[in-house]
């Protein structure tokens, strides 16, 4: 069928040419239509449902509204677990799927739910569901910020009230249309509030209370609607506006009226603008900001998004007050943009080498450039197979491509072609005509189109281990594993069609038939060592053996990761003060820290979060900041060379020496992964549950002492659980018996008067900003004055028109001030601590299993309390478990491929032989580069042996045919191997050239390649020695006593 093919592109060489020029076409369309991204979204299908308990503590908020919530969820068809998280004022469930399961669908369900729950959790309160966006939806952020020395029209200065107005009301609303765009979060500044704050001693002295004053605000700040009216055959509406409009409005609505004096608002409050109890707060370069994050739409595609939204931006800039900027600090597109750069680069340079090495070979450069040819074409066609099975561009998907591995079967078809060309014309005298040209270049593609075929099925087959990894490991590494099997089929499509159409076509007139200087020197180096090896063929089997066991040893030395950590340019600084830090003090610490490192002559700029923004999508607490270390291009950097490393060591260095924080420092993006992969942002950790959070944590504590004695941990910590500071004002239940009151009547009279209570919106225009009832700041924030705030005592049975009796606060309740809990984490629906640490300098495995050993031998848990281990090395186990089944059935599958070739189980031993002895060069490239192992090398390590073993199926099947030829077994090993010195010489330098460029680059994302390129590279230059070394004395080696016996 294959011949047919062949013979069929042949004659129709012109209608190949059309179909190929269309595909490409089609290609080129994709190619626009293709997502692009720096790395695959790994995030697994996850809802959140975020609550708001305005002044729980996180007992009451875990309490009240977590524990409902759980419960609701619990039993949800395609439910993975669930984690939750109660903070001060808080309630967040994370509510994670299975893999596959439909986002909208998970969502549908968790709404019916909270419907049903809401009946259970306190009334005011409004469980949300988080924005429809993955972990790595942050693709952009921006500040809405005065530009220095600008002033306001009645000429006074920015407030930060007047900039989240802005962005609120200006900003926010024309981001959040656009296409791709979920979310706008905003953080920072104060959201502007009309505040009425009453004075206690006023409200005594016209006997009246908190509560009078409520319902006043209530009761005059309304518009209504009356029906209608029908006059002279007109139809009128009736509507009777109420609505107050400004302070002075609400500073004259009537309170009450004692004795003929009208008490109004005025009389007893005052009426200003104020600011909200805020939970997050922003700065940027030592100055406060309104910082905006926009969170993209699960399956948009980021670049785009992120150019959509910058666009927006500048558009917006002319629609803000003069003065006022919107300002770009985070996009996603910049990394995007650097990685791709990076990707194209080794693409094109790699591409390049291919063709040098090729022409340098083949000495005949119309032959060159049909084999460069297949490299575009494959490349095309491969794109609008990953737009149609939706697989975005990005490292992992185009990083593994190598041309060199492309173009191995039209290399050996090519070669052989000429060779026989070169051949023929010898023999003839002349050169060959038209008919001649085209049957030999028929014959000579089928006889090595097995050879050419079984080598591109392999690498295929080699490469299905990666489809059956499963969650993280696999939305990594699927993406390509999908683009190398496609162009390999792609390219080995063209070898068959296009390739033998081309060859008849263009390669006319004399074609060389005496070798090139190159070839020529190499057969002279290979000929006396291809003589020694068959005569030394015991010793050569035996150092191969060797050379397997060293590299077996040294690859069980080496460290091991799960995927090396890309540089994405900018750092990421976490932040920590001690619990209870309030957003002031932090704000003010957090400037300092600020100022100090925007000192750096390498920084461009730094902008931190503090706290919670609008939508808690990451809650913190006020005590800790994520900061961005935003870092100028290198070409700007007084030093370009210096290694990123140095300068975060650097920064590192100088921030400690400002008292108070601690830091963590990584980068945007991967402080976002390790959290998605495990929850936590460290490679282990140790979740110990139980019910009791004083029992949980002096476990956690011993645990975190077991950890620090094991060679290898650093950043060992405590979740911090407890040491929020909490002012109880517990009701004294004998007291409130003596005056016939209630808990609650205490409760609300405290809560409005230090959290405040809405009463209503006062509208200007579209904006709407709350009316708020609350104590003066002065009051608010002094005990004494607390502890006398008047608590009206209910009315007795009385004729007097207005009973009214007091209470100062201290006499029905005690005041405390203690430490409480500062959270309260759950997993699955049971409280947990975590202990989390990081490893240096050893291997993720060797270290968990030495960490599982230490805690069941030395802590030794109370009854119903157990521990768990995760973190990003689960990851690692489970891929290596799968891969572990699964790799010994591709090397089976790869033996029955080679069997069914060659129709002999010694051959097929000789030729497997070569993956083994391929292995032993990338392990000794990586340990050369002192590069550990991970799941990126793996992968090299897979692609190898499919390139190890074209090599050796090349050589075998042509000693074979000289065999059945009737050659002698020597002679024919000698001849084989020098004919076909060229194919592999050709084969190997092209595929270890093409990831040159990869192992060496230097530039966005080539971390996470270069352990895959080194792997191939080491590789494919041992097994090329050995395939032309110990593959022919192996050969020797087992048909000798066949040839014997024949004698």
């Amino acid at each position: 069928m294959l011949e047919h093919l062949i013979h069929f592109s042949i004659r129709q060489r012109w209608l190949v040419m059309i179909i190929v020029v269309a595909l490409s076409a089609v290609g080129v369309y994709n190619f626009n239509q293709l997502p692009i991204d720096a790395v695959p979204d790994i995030t697994n299908v996850q809802v959140q449902v975020n609550t708001e308990a305005p002044g729980f503590s996180p007992l009451e908020a875990e309490q009240r509204v977590t524990y409902p919530i759980e419960t609701a969820i619990a039993g949800l068809p395609g439910l993975h677990y669930t984690r939750s998280l109660s903070r001060y004022g808080l309630s967040q469930v994370t509510v994670v799927f299975q893999d596959g399961t439909d986002i909208y669908f998970a969502r549908q369900l968790i709404a019916e739910r909270l419907q049903q729950v809401k009946s259970q959790i306190p009334s005011n309160l409004e469980p949300t569901m988080g924005p429809i966006a993955t972990g790595l939806g942050e693709i952009f952020m921006y500040t809405v910020e005065p530009v220095e020395g600008a002033k306001k029209p009645d000429g006074s200065d920015w407030s930060p009230t007047d900039l989240r107005e802005l962005q609120d009301w200006v900003v926010k609303p024309q981001l959040r249309n656009l296409k791709g765009v979920t979310e706008v979060n905003t953080i920072g500044g104060f959201e502007k509030q009309f505040h009425v704050t009453p004075y206690p001693e006023k409200l005594l002295s016209f006997g009246l209370t908190i509560a009078d004053v409520m319902t006043a605000l209530e009761r005059n700040n309304g518009n209504i609607g009356a029906g209608y009216i029908e006059k002279n055959g007109e139809q009128y509406l009736i509507r009777v506006p109420g609505q107050v409009q400004s302070i002075g409005d609400i500073s004259r609505i009537i309170v009450a009226q004692r004795d003929e004096l009208t008490i109004r608002i005025l009389d007893v409050a005052d009426v200003i603008m104020g600011e909200e109890l805020r939970t997050g707060a922003a700065t940027q370069n030592g100055k406060e900001v309104v910082l905006g994050t926009v969170f993209m739409l699960l399956g948009e595609n980021s670049r785009e998004v992120s150019q959509r939204v910058a666009k927006q931006l500048e558009e917006i800039n002319r629609s803000l007050p003069e003065g006022v900027i919107a300002k770009t600090v985070y996009d996603r597109t910049t990394l995007v943009d650097r990685t791709i750069a990076t990707v194209q680069k080794n693409l094109w340079e790699g591409a390049l080498l291919v063709v040098v090495i090729l022409f340098l070979l083949l000495g005949n450069i119309r032959a060159a450039l049909i084999t460069a040819a297949v490299i575009p074409i494959t490349m095309l066609m491969t794109i609008s197979g990953m737009v149609a099975n939706k697989v975005s561009g990005n490292l992992m998907s185009l990083g593994a491509l190598d041309f060199g591995l492309i173009v191995d079967g039209a290399v050996i078809i090519i070669e052989n072609c000429l060779r026989r060309f070169g051949m023929e014309q010898h023999k003839l005298g002349r050169l060959l005509t038209k008919e001649e040209r085209f049957s030999l270049a028929s014959l000579a593609t089928a006889e090595v189109v097995k050879p050419s075929l079984y080598g591109v099925i392999i690498i295929t087959v080699v490469y299905i281990p990666i489809f059956a990894l499963t969650g993280v490991e696999g939305k990594m590494f699927q993406p390509m594993a999908f683009t190398v099997v496609t162009a390999l089929l792609a390219a080995l499509l063209l070898s068959f069609t296009f390739v033998p159409a081309a060859v008849a076509l263009f390669v006319t007139g004399k074609v060389e038939e005496k070798e090139n200087f190159i070839l020529r020197k190499a057969r002279e180096w290979y000929e006396p060592n291809l003589h020694f090896a068959l005569r030394n063929s015991k010793k050569m089997a035996l150092g191969g053996l060797i050379l397997v066991i060293l590299s077996g040893i040294g690859a069980s030395r080496m460290g091991a990761e799960f995927i090396p950590s890309l540089d994405e340019g900018d750092i990421a600084l976490h932040a920590l003060r001690i619990p209870g830090t309030s957003l002031t003090q932090a704000v003010k610490m957090q400037k300092a820290l600020e100022e100090r490192i925007k000192k750096f002559p390498e920084v461009k700029e730094v902008f931190a979060k503090l706290g919670t923004a609008e939508v808690a999508t990451d809650p913190m607490p006020p005590s800790v900041a994520d900061a961005f270390v935003i870092l100028k291009d290198r070409s700007e950097w007084p030093d370009p060379s210096k290694p990123k490393v140095t300068l975060v060591s650097e920064i590192e260095k100088a921030v400690k020496e400002i008292p108070g924080n601690n830091y963590e420092f990584t980068q945007p993006i991967q402080m976002r992964f390790n959290e998605l992969i495990s929850g936590v942002r460290s490679d282990v950790a140790v979740k110990v549950y139980g019910d009791d959070l004083e029992t949980l944590l002096e476990y956690g504590e011993k645990i975190e002492a077991v950890i620090a004695t094991i060679p290898g941990a650093a950043d060992v910590k405590t979740e911090q659980i407890t040491g929020l500071p909490v002012l109880s004002i517990k009701p004294d239940r004998d007291a409130l018996d003596r005056y016939g009151m209630n808990v609650a009547d205490v409760q609300e009279v405290v809560e409005v008067a230090t959290g405040g209570k809405a009463v209503g919106q006062i509208f200007e225009g579209d904006r709407r900003f709350d009316l708020i009832v609350r104590l003066p700041e002065v009051l608010r924030n002094d005990l004494e004055a607390l502890k006398r705030l008047p608590i009206p005592v209910p009315a007795f049975a009385t004729d007097d028109p207005h009973p009214f009796g007091y209470v100062p606060l201290s006499e029905v309740a005690s005041i405390e001030i203690a430490p409480g809990p500062n959270q309260i984490s759950r997993e699955n629906g049971k409280r947990r601590v975590v202990v989390t640490a990081n490893v240096r300098e050893r291997d993720l495995a060797s270290f968990v299993s030495e960490l599982q050993i230490s805690v069941r031998d030395k802590v030794e848990l109370p009854a119903g309390y157990w521990v768990e281990y995760g973190g990003t090395f689960e990851q690692l186990i489970s891929a290596s478990k799968r891969l572990q089944i699964v790799v010994p059935v591709a090397l089976l599958l790869i033996f029955f491929l080679l069997f069914s070739l060659f129709k002999s189980t010694r051959d097929s031993l000789i030729v497997f032989s070569g993956v083994p002895l391929a292995l032993t060069g990338g392990v000794l490239a990586l340990a050369l580069r002192d590069i550990p192992l991970s799941i990126s090398a793996g992968v090299g390590f897979i692609a190898l042996s499919g390139v190890a073993v074209l090599n050796g199926v090349v050589m075998v099947s042509f000693i074979r045919k000289l065999l059945d030829e009737g050659l002698g077994i020597d002679e024919a090993i000698v001849e084989g191997a020098l004919t076909r010195l060229r194919p592999v010489l050709m084969t190997a330098l092209v595929a270890s050239l093409g990831f040159v460029p990869m192992a060496l680059n230097v530039g966005a994302g080539s971390e996470v390649q270069r352990p895959l390129a080194t792997v191939v590279i080491g590789g494919v230059i041992s097994s090329t020695i050995l395939t032309l070394l110990v593959l022919p004395a192996l050969y020797r080696l087992f048909h000798r006593e066949e040839q014997d016996f024949k004698e």
